[in-house]
Order: structure tokens, then sequence, then C-alpha cells
């Protein structure tokens, strides 16, 4: 896509939204300017030993939710030598809230069309790489081959941007065709209108996922250069007009390895709190990928240490008790096995990250490398010697 298709997809959008608003529409973009980015990293950096301590000594008590800013605090460096503690606290929430339990789930990719020039992601639209959307027969022999894997219920459908491909006509068919195979359906694709959002829970849209990638306004343009996801406000805002259509799940995220993770997450924290105050009735999900390889060979920023998301992980636990806290099979098996117990609650196993990939190898593009290559039938082993149980299905067609 050119810029000048890439300007008419933008009038497009903006000219025939039913609800007349601006493009941006209006929602957490209008709140986050009072969140200064800079003074959000000085804050995590100067917490003190102290601040650390007394942080804790509150989330023990249990009385009062922490807030963002005290969340900043436990992700600090000056949290670092309370680590253990931290882990405790965070096995402590998880099983009141979760049990022991880990929810499975599995994405299908239908598509690496991509109208975005995201400079980090394989699917990049400049990428000389075959392109490939799937059929409709294509995306059941999908579900067919999954479905043979283990008992998956859970499917979270995947795509690159692009809008004339992989628009809400084309996701309305895929989520008819894989509705009969799976109870809970979820979608990460483009950022579309409320009014969509709600179109598409009519053919069994359960939830959404989208990452942010980055908070970090002013930087946000370098990694998101062109196409509709070039617009910080556009998908920003794109998280209320999922709670506007009554989703049952937000699923959110920032991409560690573009900018200071800390004042990422703290960001994400803030804006979590604010969809749970207005959209009170919707489950939410949080995510931290890190950045793995990918066929635009960009190399990240920041690198995030196992021990780094291990503490990351327990603090969000800390920070928000009901929150689902989802590991990707980017992350390597073992690592997986010890944060089953400090704060994960979903896993996805068996991946793969190219459309058509579970019915064949094609040679289309994949959108990153995984670490976690075991089958689903061997991660579910280790769920249940790690002393947990694999859940399948958390939703069932009744509910809709």
């Amino acid at each position: 896509m050119n810029n000048e298709e890439t300007e008419q997809q933008n009038n497009n959008i903006k000219h025939s939204d039913p609800t007349k608003d601006a493009i941006f529409g209006h929602g957490f973009a209008d709140e986050i300017g009072q969140y200064d980015w800079d003074e959000t990293i000085r804050m995590v950096d100067s917490a003190t030993d102290a601040d650390v301590r007394r942080v804790l000594a509150k989330a023990k008590r249990n009385a009062k939710p922490l807030t963002p800013e005290e969340f900043g605090i436990l992700i600090s460096p000056a949290a670092d030598p309370h680590l253990e503690e931290m882990a405790q606290l965070a096995h402590r929430f998880t099983q009141e809230r979760f049990g022991n339990t880990i929810s499975m789930y599995i994405p299908m990719y239908v598509s690496n069309a991509c109208t975005n020039k995201c400079v980090y992601c394989g699917f990049n639209h400049d990428n000389p790489f075959t392109r490939t959307t799937l059929s409709l027969e294509q995306v059941e022999a999908e579900c067919n081959a999954i479905k043979k894997l283990g008992d998956f219920e859970n499917l979270l459908i995947v795509s690159g941007e692009y809008p004339s491909l992989c628009g809400v006509d084309y996701l309305e068919k895929v989520l008819q065709v894989c509705r009969p195979y799976f109870h809970n359906l979820t979608i990460e694709v483009q950022p579309m209108k409320s009014v969509y959002y709600e179109r598409l829970t009519h053919s069994g849209l359960n939830g959404v996922v989208c990452f942010q990638e980055t908070y970090n306004r002013k930087k946000y343009k370098t990694y998101h250069p062109q196409g509709m996801k070039s617009h910080y406000e556009w998908r920003l805002n794109g998280f209320d007009r999922m709670g506007e259509a009554g989703l049952h799940k937000i699923g959110m995220g920032v991409l560690i390895g573009l900018e200071d993770w800390r004042a990422d997450t703290v960001m994400m924290a803030r804006h979590l709190r604010y969809l749970q105050r207005k959209y009170w009735k919707t489950r939410y999900s949080v995510n931290f990928p890190r950045m793995r390889p990918s066929e635009s060979g960009y190399q990240p920023n920041v690198v995030m240490s196992e021990r780094e998301l291990a503490k990351l992980t327990c603090a969000f636990r800390i920070f928000d008790h009901d929150v689902d806290i989802s590991y990707s099979t980017r992350e390597a098996p073992e690592f997986r096995h010890n944060m089953m117990k400090l704060g994960v609650t979903s896993m996805s196993a068996g991946s793969q990250t190219e459309p058509g990939g579970y019915c064949s190898t094609p040679e289309a593009l994949e959108q990153f490398e995984v670490s976690d290559e075991r089958s689903p039938r061997a991660v579910t082993e280790d769920i249940r010697q790690n002393g947990y149980e694999p859940v399948w299905k958390d939703w069932d067609a009744i509910f809709d």
C-alpha cells in the first residue's frame, strides 16, 4: 500500500464512522496527557528501600488496592532485594483468586498481510515475503488440525492489519467458521470501531487482545511510521471502543524492547485502572512479550532479563489480584515452568505463528520465532507435574 492508499484508508475511517466522532474518538488518550513519560521514569528510579517496604506492608494488609505509582515502586531497582518476598505475595494472591489452574489457549494466524510499516515486525508491509490470507476452507482445516493437538477451547485469532482483506466482513465469517469448534473466541487484529466489535459479538466473539506496543507518545511514530497503527490516539482509544461494545474480555500489552519497560508498564497500569473504573463489567488480561527475532532484523533498544520479567510479573499480580497474566511461547520452557506459581494464569502451547501452520509447514511469513516448541501434550504434562491443572474451557456458548 502506497502513501496515497494509506491516506485514503485514513479518510475512509474518518468519514464513515457512524458515531460521527473524529477519527480518534474519546477515551484514555484524553487523560494520558496528565502523566509525563520522563517524570514517570524519575518516579520509578527515585524509589527507596523504605518506599518498597511501605508498599509491601500495604499489600500484605490487603485492605486497599495498590495505585499504579505504588506498582512502579515494586518494579524499581530498589525492589530488587525484595524479589523473594514479592514472589511469595504473588503466589498467595494468585492462589486466592485462581487456585492451582493454568488456562490454555492457542493462536491461529489467518493472515500476515499488513498495511503498517512497524520497524520491528516481521509483518511489515515493506518486507518482501509471500503474504497469505486463509480462505474459509483453510480456516476450517486449521480448526480441525488444532482440535487434534489437544482439548483447546480458547482460540486466539490473529491477523496482520489489512482492513480491505481482513476487515469486519472477513472476520465475521472466520468467527462463524470457528465457533462450532471452540467455546471462547478472541481476536488480535487491527483496532476497529465500537459498532464493528459489537457486530462481531453476534458471531461468537468473546474478547479482543490489542498491544499498545509503547505508551511513549514522542517515540511512538518512530516505530510506527506509516499505516493506521501510526495513529497513537486511534490505537489507544481502541480499548474504550472495546469497552463500549460490551466485550467479555479485553487483553492489553506493551512490547518489551522498544522503550523503558518500567515507564511503559506503569502507563499500562494507569490505563488498566482507568478501564476498570469505566468498563467494570469486563475482564482484563495483560501480557509482557519480550521482543524476539523477526524478519525485519530489528534489534531491541532494551533487553529485559528473565529476573526482571519475573519481578514485573510478581509486581503486577500484587498490584491487581484479578487480572489474567498470560505468557506465550515467546518464553522458554523452564522459565514458563517456574512462573506458573508466581502470577501467570494462562499460557499458549503448540503455537504456529504463520498462516496455515497447523495443517502443513508453509512458506508463509512468521511474525516472530517461538521459544517454547513443546507440544501441547508436553506443556500440559509439565503443568500437572508442577501441581497445577490445565483448564481448557472457561467460557461456554450458553453465556453468549
